[in-house]
């Protein structure tokens, strides 16, 4: 098991420590429930080191990520991030990413921890063509994700600039915390505001104490990976491994805003003939009807008790006191208000299609 920089201090604070993606990462502090309202209501950090950052520069950069990401990364102009997939050459996703610009040829790319081999093994391959400068950093550094409503008022005054007037999805490059070329990121996997914060790992440690002194006020605590799962499932955010996956294509998994067919990219024509034929399943939303919890796998099935799909993603939802889920089902079932039923063990559980996000803020 890999350590993050800032191991020793969620130990010292009595984390609950369990290996995640070949690190040993702080899973819950306090508890899931205290952890999602602290977030939700105030402000909280995560440490999410164990992802990973990949520095793509060079006169082919542009060209090597349109080929290999699925969303138009022209559309970029430095100082703005973009949500992203790599698709696979049969159908499905490698993985899903952020692309941050630097500057017309320099990009970071910010991918899932637990895909970070396979990942830069697909990139390296398709920029056998181009020849961009390619240097994975994932070791190198630090990441605090700062979620929550009074995230920009608690960190101000860790630096010059003006929070409040740092768009989605763009970010700046200034002193944050006494640390010079730190990377301010207005983006977050939570839906209640809030920064995401890149330093070296040499200073993660006096980022962390900076910032806790500077929410201190504002009753900022460390927040857990549990707690992350449940605020990203009310938002009905994917998450690799349970809502994407190798077989799953962008086009089912309702991914279409990130898949732009302007440009040729990895499996761009099949993709496209998906999106305008339709596909035969769906990634839904959906709200269990009696008190109960859907869990990852769970078959999901018709009024007459056939099968139709599986849950990919559920947990009783801490903000609104009932099961939420996301699975994939038959196109016919996936319309909005459709009646569908959860198999939990022995029990089959009735449960409705929603529209996104669960959670409303």
């Amino acid at each position: 098991m890999k350590n993050t920089a800032l191991t020793s201090i969620h130990e010292s604070l009595g984390a609950k420590m369990v290996p995640f993606a070949g690190y040993n990462m702080p899973v819950s502090y306090e508890g899931i429930n205290i952890e999602h309202e602290t977030v939700r209501k105030s402000v909280g950090v995560f440490d999410v080191s164990h992802m990973g950052e990949f520095v793509v520069e060079g006169p082919a950069a542009l060209e090597l990520l349109q080929k290999v990401t699925s969303n138009d990364v022209a559309s970029l102009i430095p100082g703005k991030a973009q949500y992203s997939c790599f698709p696979n050459e049969t159908g499905g996703v490698v993985d899903d990413l952020i692309v941050y610009m630097f500057a017309p040829e320099k990009y970071m790319l910010v991918v899932n921890a637990s895909n970070i081999d396979k990942d830069w093994a697909h990139i390296s391959k398709y920029n056998k063509d181009f020849g961009a400068s390619l240097r994975n950093m994932s070791d190198d550094y630090s990441l605090l994700a700062i979620q929550g409503p009074k995230a920009v008022a608690a960190m101000q005054s860790l630096t010059a600039v003006s929070l409040k007037d740092i768009p989605f999805y763009h970010f700046e490059i200034s002193t944050f915390a006494g640390i010079e070329n730190i990377i301010i990121s207005a983006t977050g996997y939570t839906g209640s505001g809030g920064f995401e914060i890149y330093c070296k790992n040499e200073f993660a440690i006096q980022l962390w104490d900076k910032v806790f002194e500077a929410g201190a006020s504002f009753g900022i605590k460390p927040i857990g990976l549990a707690a992350r799962d449940t605020l990203r499932l009310e938002m009905g955010y994917c998450l690799y491994g349970n809502d994407l996956s190798d077989t799953t294509s962008p086009i089912e998994a309702g991914l279409g805003w990130i898949t732009k067919f302007t440009k040729d990219f990895v499996n761009s024509a099949a993709l496209k003939t998906q999106k305008e034929a339709g596909v035969s399943q769906k990634l839904v939303a959906f709200t269990m009807t009696e008190r109960s919890i859907p869990r990852h796998d769970y078959p999901i099935l018709d009024a007459e008790g056939n099968e139709i799909g599986v849950v990919s993603s559920g947990t009783m939802s801490p903000s609104l006191g009932i099961g939420i889920g996301l699975g994939y089902v038959q196109k016919d079932f996936a319309q909005i208000n459709s009646d569908i039923y959860i198999q939990i063990r022995k029990n089959t559980v009735a449960a409705k299609v929603v529209k996104l996000p669960f959670y409303k803020g």
